[in-house]
Protein backbone atom coordinates (compact mmCIF):
# COMPACT_ATOMS: atom_id res chain seq x y z
CA UNK A 1 0.00 0.00 0.00
CA UNK A 2 1.16 3.52 -0.86
CA UNK A 3 0.32 6.25 1.64
CA UNK A 4 0.07 9.86 0.51
CA UNK A 5 -1.40 13.20 1.53
CA UNK A 6 -3.21 15.50 -0.89
CA UNK A 7 -4.30 19.12 -0.51
CA UNK A 8 -6.58 21.41 -2.46
CA UNK A 9 -5.82 25.09 -1.95
CA UNK A 10 -7.61 28.05 -3.47
CA UNK A 11 -5.02 30.71 -2.68
CA UNK A 12 -7.12 33.71 -3.79
CA UNK A 13 -5.99 35.83 -6.72
CA UNK A 14 -3.41 38.58 -6.24
CA UNK A 15 -5.50 41.07 -8.24
CA UNK A 16 -8.28 41.51 -5.68
CA UNK A 17 -8.69 44.68 -3.62
CA UNK A 18 -8.02 42.82 -0.38
CA UNK A 19 -6.25 45.45 1.74
CA UNK A 20 -4.49 43.79 4.67
CA UNK A 21 -5.29 40.41 3.13
CA UNK A 22 -3.55 41.12 -0.17
CA UNK A 23 -1.39 38.33 -1.58
CA UNK A 24 1.86 40.14 -0.79
CA UNK A 25 0.93 40.15 2.90
CA UNK A 26 -0.06 36.49 3.10
CA UNK A 27 2.04 34.60 0.55
CA UNK A 28 4.66 33.44 3.06
CA UNK A 29 1.93 32.26 5.44
CA UNK A 30 0.26 30.43 2.57
CA UNK A 31 3.40 28.45 1.77
CA UNK A 32 4.18 27.85 5.45
CA UNK A 33 0.75 26.35 6.11
CA UNK A 34 0.82 24.16 3.02
CA UNK A 35 4.34 22.83 3.61
CA UNK A 36 3.58 22.43 7.31
CA UNK A 37 1.05 19.75 6.43
CA UNK A 38 3.80 17.82 4.58
CA UNK A 39 1.68 17.02 1.52
CA UNK A 40 2.74 14.83 -1.37
CA UNK A 41 0.33 16.33 -3.90
CA UNK A 42 -1.13 19.85 -4.00
CA UNK A 43 -3.73 21.31 -6.35
CA UNK A 44 -3.93 25.12 -6.42
CA UNK A 45 -6.66 27.36 -7.76
CA UNK A 46 -6.69 31.08 -8.62
CA UNK A 47 -2.97 31.19 -9.32
CA UNK A 48 -2.12 34.44 -11.07
CA UNK A 49 1.12 34.58 -13.02
CA UNK A 50 2.97 36.26 -10.16
CA UNK A 51 1.57 33.74 -7.69
CA UNK A 52 2.51 30.75 -9.82
CA UNK A 53 6.05 32.08 -10.12
CA UNK A 54 6.30 32.59 -6.36
CA UNK A 55 4.80 29.22 -5.47
CA UNK A 56 7.08 27.32 -7.84
CA UNK A 57 10.12 28.91 -6.18
CA UNK A 58 8.79 28.50 -2.64
CA UNK A 59 7.55 24.91 -2.92
CA UNK A 60 11.00 23.42 -2.61
CA UNK A 61 11.21 19.73 -3.41
CA UNK A 62 8.15 19.84 -5.67
CA UNK A 63 7.70 19.68 -9.42
CA UNK A 64 4.74 21.47 -10.98
CA UNK A 65 2.45 21.29 -13.99
CA UNK A 66 -0.32 23.39 -15.45
CA UNK A 67 -1.66 24.50 -18.83
CA UNK A 68 -2.69 28.04 -19.82
CA UNK A 69 -6.43 28.49 -20.11
CA UNK A 70 -6.30 30.66 -23.24
CA UNK A 71 -4.46 30.13 -26.56
CA UNK A 72 -1.40 32.33 -26.81
CA UNK A 73 -1.04 32.68 -23.06
CA UNK A 74 2.06 31.36 -21.32
CA UNK A 75 0.53 31.55 -17.85
CA UNK A 76 -0.47 28.19 -16.39
CA UNK A 77 -3.62 28.16 -14.28
CA UNK A 78 -4.71 25.76 -11.54
CA UNK A 79 -1.11 24.70 -11.05
CA UNK A 80 -0.53 21.31 -9.46
CA UNK A 81 2.51 20.19 -7.46
CA UNK A 82 3.96 16.76 -6.69
CA UNK A 83 7.00 15.72 -4.68
CA UNK A 84 10.00 15.32 -6.95
CA UNK A 85 11.81 12.88 -4.69
CA UNK A 86 8.86 10.57 -4.44
CA UNK A 87 7.16 10.44 -7.84
CA UNK A 88 8.18 9.81 -11.42
CA UNK A 89 6.12 11.61 -14.05
CA UNK A 90 4.57 9.23 -16.59
CA UNK A 91 2.47 11.73 -18.54
CA UNK A 92 0.80 15.12 -18.13
CA UNK A 93 -1.90 17.04 -19.93
CA UNK A 94 -5.21 18.78 -19.66
CA UNK A 95 -8.54 19.44 -21.30
CA UNK A 96 -11.07 22.24 -21.37
CA UNK A 97 -14.34 21.92 -19.50
CA UNK A 98 -16.56 22.43 -22.50
CA UNK A 99 -18.44 20.54 -25.20
CA UNK A 100 -15.16 20.50 -27.15
CA UNK A 101 -12.66 19.61 -24.40
CA UNK A 102 -9.67 19.26 -26.70
CA UNK A 103 -10.09 22.73 -28.22
CA UNK A 104 -7.83 25.10 -26.24
CA UNK A 105 -9.69 28.02 -24.75
CA UNK A 106 -13.14 26.56 -25.43
CA UNK A 107 -16.09 27.30 -23.18
CA UNK A 108 -19.72 26.14 -23.01
CA UNK A 109 -22.93 26.34 -20.96
CA UNK A 110 -22.59 30.12 -20.41
CA UNK A 111 -19.54 29.63 -18.21
CA UNK A 112 -18.35 33.03 -17.01
CA UNK A 113 -14.71 31.96 -17.34
CA UNK A 114 -12.77 29.51 -19.46
CA UNK A 115 -12.24 26.47 -17.26
CA UNK A 116 -9.90 23.50 -17.63
CA UNK A 117 -8.62 20.46 -15.80
CA UNK A 118 -4.92 19.66 -15.49
CA UNK A 119 -3.76 16.11 -14.87
CA UNK A 120 -0.61 14.12 -14.26
CA UNK A 121 -0.01 10.40 -14.17
CA UNK A 122 2.61 9.51 -11.60
CA UNK A 123 4.45 6.46 -10.32
CA UNK A 124 5.35 6.23 -6.67
CA UNK A 125 9.06 5.39 -6.72
CA UNK A 126 9.21 3.05 -3.71
CA UNK A 127 6.15 0.94 -4.56
CA UNK A 128 5.96 1.47 -8.35
CA UNK A 129 2.25 2.15 -7.88
CA UNK A 130 0.79 4.27 -10.69
CA UNK A 131 -2.10 6.71 -10.24
CA UNK A 132 -3.63 9.84 -11.75
CA UNK A 133 -4.05 13.27 -10.16
CA UNK A 134 -6.48 15.85 -11.62
CA UNK A 135 -6.92 19.46 -10.51
CA UNK A 136 -9.60 21.96 -11.55
CA UNK A 137 -11.69 25.02 -10.70
CA UNK A 138 -15.34 24.99 -11.79
CA UNK A 139 -17.34 28.05 -12.79
CA UNK A 140 -18.54 30.44 -10.11
CA UNK A 141 -21.66 31.80 -11.85
CA UNK A 142 -23.47 29.37 -14.14
CA UNK A 143 -25.10 26.30 -12.58
CA UNK A 144 -25.48 24.63 -16.01
CA UNK A 145 -21.75 25.22 -16.51
CA UNK A 146 -20.85 23.50 -13.24
CA UNK A 147 -23.03 20.54 -14.22
CA UNK A 148 -21.52 20.34 -17.70
CA UNK A 149 -17.98 20.78 -16.42
CA UNK A 150 -18.46 18.01 -13.87
CA UNK A 151 -19.86 15.78 -16.59
CA UNK A 152 -16.79 16.44 -18.75
CA UNK A 153 -14.49 15.41 -15.90
CA UNK A 154 -16.53 12.26 -15.29
CA UNK A 155 -16.37 11.28 -18.95
CA UNK A 156 -12.60 11.74 -18.96
CA UNK A 157 -12.13 9.69 -15.78
CA UNK A 158 -14.31 6.89 -17.15
CA UNK A 159 -11.71 6.21 -19.84
CA UNK A 160 -9.67 4.45 -17.14
CA UNK A 161 -10.48 1.10 -15.56
CA UNK A 162 -12.80 1.40 -12.58
CA UNK A 163 -10.10 0.17 -10.18
CA UNK A 164 -7.39 2.53 -11.50
CA UNK A 165 -6.51 4.99 -8.68
CA UNK A 166 -7.47 8.58 -9.45
CA UNK A 167 -7.66 11.78 -7.40
CA UNK A 168 -9.55 14.98 -8.15
CA UNK A 169 -8.93 18.23 -6.28
CA UNK A 170 -10.60 21.56 -6.81
CA UNK A 171 -12.70 24.52 -5.88
CA UNK A 172 -15.97 23.31 -7.36
CA UNK A 173 -17.96 26.42 -6.37
CA UNK A 174 -20.68 24.00 -5.27
CA UNK A 175 -21.60 22.06 -2.15
CA UNK A 176 -23.01 18.55 -1.93
CA UNK A 177 -26.55 19.68 -2.76
CA UNK A 178 -25.51 20.92 -6.21
CA UNK A 179 -26.32 18.63 -9.16
CA UNK A 180 -22.71 18.92 -10.30
CA UNK A 181 -21.39 17.44 -7.06
CA UNK A 182 -24.10 14.80 -7.13
CA UNK A 183 -22.91 13.80 -10.60
CA UNK A 184 -19.38 13.29 -9.24
CA UNK A 185 -20.69 11.02 -6.51
CA UNK A 186 -22.93 9.11 -8.91
CA UNK A 187 -19.95 8.62 -11.23
CA UNK A 188 -18.01 6.85 -8.48
CA UNK A 189 -15.94 9.66 -6.99
CA UNK A 190 -15.62 9.44 -3.19
CA UNK A 191 -15.56 12.58 -1.07
CA UNK A 192 -12.54 11.93 1.14
CA UNK A 193 -13.85 14.09 3.98
CA UNK A 194 -17.20 12.33 4.09
CA UNK A 195 -15.44 8.96 3.95
CA UNK A 196 -13.82 9.77 7.31
CA UNK A 197 -16.40 11.89 9.12
CA UNK A 198 -19.68 10.98 7.40
CA UNK A 199 -20.33 14.68 6.85
CA UNK A 200 -20.32 16.44 3.48
CA UNK A 201 -20.73 19.99 4.83
CA UNK A 202 -18.61 20.48 7.97
CA UNK A 203 -17.84 24.16 7.37
CA UNK A 204 -18.22 26.94 4.85
CA UNK A 205 -14.83 26.47 3.19
CA UNK A 206 -15.26 29.88 1.52
CA UNK A 207 -15.07 32.47 4.31
CA UNK A 208 -13.99 35.84 2.83
CA UNK A 209 -10.92 36.00 5.12
CA UNK A 210 -13.21 35.97 8.18
CA UNK A 211 -12.88 32.37 9.28
CA UNK A 212 -15.67 31.07 11.49
CA UNK A 213 -17.14 34.57 11.79
CA UNK A 214 -18.42 34.12 8.24
CA UNK A 215 -21.35 31.74 8.16
CA UNK A 216 -23.56 31.95 5.11
CA UNK A 217 -24.51 28.29 4.84
CA UNK A 218 -22.55 27.69 1.66
CA UNK A 219 -21.01 24.47 2.95
CA UNK A 220 -17.90 22.76 1.67
CA UNK A 221 -17.11 23.86 -1.89
CA UNK A 222 -13.45 22.77 -1.89
CA UNK A 223 -13.09 19.06 -2.53
CA UNK A 224 -10.64 16.16 -2.57
CA UNK A 225 -12.18 13.19 -4.36
CA UNK A 226 -10.81 9.70 -4.94
CA UNK A 227 -11.85 6.71 -7.02
CA UNK A 228 -10.51 3.27 -7.87
CA UNK A 229 -8.25 1.31 -5.52
CA UNK A 230 -7.96 3.99 -2.84
CA UNK A 231 -8.69 3.82 0.88
CA UNK A 232 -9.18 7.12 2.72
CA UNK A 233 -7.55 7.18 6.17
CA UNK A 234 -7.78 10.83 7.18
CA UNK A 235 -9.10 14.26 6.18
CA UNK A 236 -8.98 17.83 7.43
CA UNK A 237 -10.42 21.24 6.71
CA UNK A 238 -7.31 23.33 7.40
CA UNK A 239 -8.39 26.37 9.43
CA UNK A 240 -4.93 27.68 10.37
CA UNK A 241 -4.37 31.41 10.72
CA UNK A 242 -1.60 33.70 11.92
CA UNK A 243 -2.28 36.82 13.96
CA UNK A 244 -5.96 36.61 13.16
CA UNK A 245 -5.35 36.53 9.41
CA UNK A 246 -5.81 33.68 6.99
CA UNK A 247 -3.72 32.45 4.04
CA UNK A 248 -6.74 32.73 1.72
CA UNK A 249 -10.45 33.46 1.59
CA UNK A 250 -10.93 29.69 1.38
CA UNK A 251 -9.95 27.04 3.89
CA UNK A 252 -7.59 24.47 2.42
CA UNK A 253 -8.67 20.82 2.53
CA UNK A 254 -6.40 17.78 2.93
CA UNK A 255 -6.83 14.03 2.68
CA UNK A 256 -4.70 11.03 3.65
CA UNK A 257 -5.07 8.02 1.39
CA UNK A 258 -3.64 4.59 0.75
CA UNK A 259 -3.36 3.78 -2.93
CA UNK A 260 -3.68 0.20 -4.07
CA UNK A 261 -5.82 -0.71 -1.06
CA UNK A 262 -9.57 -1.26 -0.90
Amino acid sequence: MTKMRLMTCNIRTSTGDDGEDHWERRKEMCVSIILGREPDLVGLQETGEDQATYMKAAMTGFSSFGLPDEPGSKHAVDTMFYRSDRFDLVAAGGYWLSETPHVPGSSSWDSRCVRLANWVRLIDKPSRQEFRFVNTHLDHVSQPAVEGQARTINEDAAAYDSDYPQFLTGDMNANVDHPGIQSFLEAGWVDTYEAVYEDYNPYDTFHRFRGEQYDHGGGKIDWVFSRGRVTVTGAEVVKDSEGGRFPSDHYFVSADCEVGAC
